[in-house]
This record gives C-alpha cells, structure tokens and sequence, in this order.
C-alpha cells in the first residue's frame, strides 16, 4: 500500500506525454521495498510507458570520502542489475543530482523522487522543482511514518515523539506490494557511468582520497539482508540484555545500510514483527522512534549540524561552564590519531576508523568525552561531528547529528550540575566497567590492528 501522505507534489507542472517515468533515485538505493519506485511502476503503467532509473554521482557531498563511495557504489552495482530483471533501466551520472535529473525529464511524462531530508537534498529537489517541465512527486520511502505525519513540529525527546508516531503505525507498519512494470525501457541508448570495476571508477570521482575501502561492511541490498537474517536468529532473543556489550556482537548491523536506503526499515520492522519471542520491542524503539526522532530533528531545525541546534538549557549549562578547568585538553588531531590517555576511548576511536562503524554504547561514551576534554563545548561539538562523519559509515545522515547533539543534552533532560558539563548527562570509565569487561573490548580492536 502507498498511503497518499507519502507522497508530495513538488511543482504546479502536469504528466506530459514523454518516452518514460524517471524515477530519480538518490536517497532510496534499492529495488524492493521501495515506495518511489514503486510508485512510478504504478505511474507509468497508468500512462503506457516504461521507467527510467536515475542516480547522480555527485562529488560534492560534504564530507563524504572513498570509503562512502566504495559502499554506495557496491550498492548501486547490484540495484541496477536488480532493476534490469524487472525490466527497468537505470542511467549513473557523475554529474549534480538536481542536473542530472533536469536533463532526463526533458523526455519524460513525469519524475518520482524519493525523499531526503537533509539540507543538501532538499536543496536538490527545490532547484529541480524549478527546472523540470513536468509533474515532480516526491516520495517517502526511508521513513515507516512520513515525517510530518509522525508530528508537525520538532520534538524534544522521544518521551514526547513516541506516542505521537506509535498512534501511526497501524496505518503505515502494512506490506508494499510490489507492482510488475507492463512496458520495459532496456532499449534506450543514454550514457552511463561505468561502475561495473569500482576501484576505477572511483580513480576518475575528484572526492577525498585520505580514507580508502574498509573491508568490514560491502554495500547492497544483499549484504544488508545477511545482516538482519543472522540479528533475527542469533540477536534478536539476545538484544535487550545484551544492546550496550559490544563484546557481545547482538546489534543489527543496520545502520550503514539505512543509510545508503539500501534496505528499507518497513521490511525491517515487518520482519522482525514476524519473529516469536525476544524483546521485539526494544529493538523496534531504536528503529523507528530513535531513529524517525532523528529525521524529525533534522526536517524541523534548520540548525541541526550547528552547536544551535541544542537545546536553550543544555547551552546555558554548557557556556556557563565552559572556562572550568579540564583536567585534559586534546586537538582535533590527537583524537584523530587515538592519542588521549583513556584507553577505552582510543578503542572506540579506532574501531571507528578500522571498521567504519563503532558501537553505539561506545559512540556515546567517545562523544561524552570529547566534550570533556575539547577546550570549549563547541570545539567539542565540531570535533565529534567531524570525526563521527568522516569515518562512520552512517554519518552524514539525521541519525548521525542527532546522535553528536545528544551527547551534548539533545533529546535529553538535565541532570545534576558537575564541572565542564553542567547538567548534561555525564559519563565515565566506571560506568563502562560496570556494564562490561571494557578490557576484553580493547583486545577486541587491538586484534583490529594487526595485519
């Protein structure tokens, strides 16, 4: 089912006669369980003609380096392949999304986008709004509840996110099924960007060279669903008691993946609802009121990677301590290199960069500390989105700003005042001990390291 909310008009513009739907695919990189694209199956269908798939590689996305592209473009390989067993095909450009996709609506009846909510995308869709002569439907496909559905204005935790969206997922939490294209567009002759050897095709993109393939994660579809098959057997029984151990292993994996849009979080949701025992429930909390709290943020403040988006009483507290006196003070440099004199925070450090993807437990204690120990609060905010984006994986993405600003009281309540954080929640190495044998993690990442 495509429930009418998912779907927005962009521009005042009509479906024309053209050679096909463009579906511009940017935010949702997959085949199945795809809205949008399911969505413009529909379409054209309706109107007698096939679909075109279009992705812009652009080089200008802020921060991104080879190690995103890598796993994006592993993704793309097999979405195209994926989509030409349907009968579909798609066209990759090195080129501006929003240019790229004016260009191949020249000929097409109409364009379906999928959804994005960050700055740069909807930027994307605005000037694309302007420039393409026919209809332009934007379609949410990465989010279980639409965005302004889930609430209409930004909330401040998930305390008073989570009964707004759970009244919603009756409604939203139903199988799409998936419609078969009558009319294929194989035959079309439209240059494309080479990505069949990536390693090439990553030589001729002009984007940051500093941090190459890491070998941990591979993109795709495939790869995401192999990651929620094992959490399903061997996790999912075990998350609740188990979440904040990352010795333990019994995360999702899913993040990387959500990401990219390279697995949809309704064919999550569903299928872990399909499962017999186990604390579903917890894991369902993460994935769609943490994580749709995440893009409620960041569709209502516009100051979401700013030190402006916390909240009035965390940058009260925070400024009013920020000349107390730190018993550590690091450069952005020596966290980048894991050169503080925790070796716990070092761990998570490195994890991060040997992996892509640190713990989530281990993520909130690396931010808490990079507060503790950057010169002011908001060196320490620009340090922690900086290295949490250049080296995750899922950075760059609402999960990851929400994630930075809740270590420095986002989506959080005060708590009893201490020196440097005020009444932002406070975090130790005791605390870690406590919950875990902190040591075994660290020969955990120390095996990371060796060749």
């Amino acid at each position: 089912m495509i429930q009418p909310e998912r779907i927005r008009v962009l521009n005042n513009k009509q479906a024309r006669d053209g050679r096909y739907v463009l579906y511009w695919m940017q935010a949702a990189q997959r085949a199945e369980c795809n809205h949008a694209l399911e969505y413009a199956i529909r379409t054209a269908n309706k109107l007698g003609k096939s679909v075109l798939v279009f992705f812009g590689v652009t080089e200008k996305w802020p921060q991104a380096n080879q190690h995103h592209y890598y796993f994006m473009l592993e993704g793309l390989r097999k979405v195209r392949k994926e989509l030409e067993a349907k009968g579909i095909q798609m066209v990759i450009r090195r080129q501006s999304p929003d240019s790229g996709a004016a260009e191949l609506a020249e000929d097409a009846a109409m364009v379906v986008v999928d959804a994005g909510h960050l700055r740069v995308q909807r930027k994307w869709r605005t000037h694309a709004a302007r420039k393409i002569g026919c209809a332009l439907h934007e379609v949410e496909t990465n989010l279980i509840v639409p965005v302004e559905e889930a609430s209409v204005k930004e909330n401040f935790s998930a305390g008073t996110f989570r009964p707004r969206i759970t009244k919603k997922l009756d409604r939203y939490l139903v199988p799409l099924r998936q419609s078969k294209l009558r009319q294929d567009s194989l035959g079309l002759k439209l240059p494309t960007f080479n990505i069949d050897d990536i390693d090439e095709a990553l030589s001729g993109l002009d984007v940051d060279g500093s941090i190459t393939k890491v070998g941990c994660f591979h993109g795709g579809t495939n790869h995401a669903k192999r990651h929620l098959s094992d959490f399903l057997r061997n996790k999912l029984n075990h998350f609740a008691e188990l979440r904040n151990d990352p010795n333990a292993d019994c995360v999702s994996n899913m993040s990387p993946y959500l990401h990219f849009g390279q697995i949809s979080p309704l064919f999550i949701a569903l299928e872990v609802l399909k499962r017999s025992g186990g604390d579903k429930n917890a894991y369902l909390e993460e994935l769609i009121v943490r994580r749709e709290l995440s893009h409620n943020f960041v569709f209502y403040n516009r100051d979401y990677d700013t030190y402006a988006a916390l909240p009035p009483w965390a940058r009260r507290t925070l400024n009013f301590h920020a000349r107390d006196k730190r018993q550590y003070v690091y450069s952005l440099e020596q966290f980048e290199k894991a050169q503080t004199h925790d070796p716990y925070w070092n761990a998570a450090q490195k994890e991060m960069v040997l992996t892509g993807k640190m713990h989530g437990y281990m993520r909130m204690y690396w931010g808490k500390k990079i507060l503790e120990w950057s010169k002011n609060p908001r060196a320490g905010f620009k340090i922690a989105l900086y290295l949490n984006n250049k080296y995750e994986l899922d950075g760059r993405d609402p999960n990851a700003f929400a994630g930075v600003a809740w270590c420095f009281g986002k989506h959080d309540r005060a708590w009893a005042e201490r020196p440097v954080f005020g009444k932002v929640r406070y975090m130790n190495a005791t605390g870690l001990k406590r919950k875990f044998d902190v040591d075994a993690y660290v020969r955990k990442v120390q095996a990371l390291e060796k060749p």
